[in-house]
């Protein structure tokens, strides 16, 4: 990947992260697929044409999200409540 950085309108911004909000993806990878479908990309271009596919990977994706956030058995202690722990601390002082 190549790190770039651009200027975009303030409607823009407000769009782009509703947009990725709302498909649970980062705002890169909105822009990415923007580029893809204007024609800018390399042979990745027709990746998106399969919306099915799409939906099939993102769902499966977020179903293995879920699973992670479970804390492994025999364990009794989840990241959640160890930060829950460390802000607890800090807001005591």
């Amino acid at each position: 990947m190549i790190r770039k950085q651009v200027y975009i309108e303030e409607r823009h911004d407000r769009l782009l992260k509703h947009r990725a909000r709302q498909r649970g993806v980062t705002e890169a990878e909105i822009i990415r697929e923007a580029l893809d479908r204007a024609g800018v990309s390399d042979s990745r271009v027709g990746h998106l044409s399969d919306t099915a596919a799409g939906q099939k990977a993102i769902s499966f994706m977020r179903s293995l999200a879920r699973r992670r956030r479970k804390a492994p058995a025999g364990r009794g202690w989840t990241r959640e409540s160890l930060y829950d722990e460390r802000i607890g601390r800090w807001q005591k002082s």
